[in-house]
């Protein structure tokens, strides 16, 4: 983190870059427009998501993002609020178990 002029930290414009691949990874695996996903939203419910494309999308946010997320997290990786709050965890470092 650095320090702006006003003595705070840019944090936020590193999770909004983060959250935008993280949008145009899904957009990308889904054959969406990333305007069409909105944080809450459920991959499958709302876009038709199947498992494979949410396998694609794991697999790419790992490579692509260069963080490790156990498997068993895949699940919980419903919608993009909820898949950016993850992959902001284990960015941060928390251990993986899996």
């Amino acid at each position: 983190m650095t320090a702006n002029t006003t003595g705070a930290t840019d944090t936020a414009p590193a999770a909004d870059v983060q959250l935008e691949q993280i949008r145009r990874i899904v957009a990308d695996e889904l054959e969406l427009e990333p305007a069409e996903l909105v944080g809450t939203d459920g991959f499958v419910e709302v876009h038709g998501a199947d498992s494979l494309s949410l396998i694609q999308v794991f697999a790419r946010m790992e490579r692509e993002l260069k963080v490790s997320i156990p498997q068993d997290e895949m699940p919980n990786m419903v919608n993009l609020e909820a898949t950016h709050a993850i992959v902001a965890r284990y960015a941060a470092g928390e251990p993986t178990s899996g």
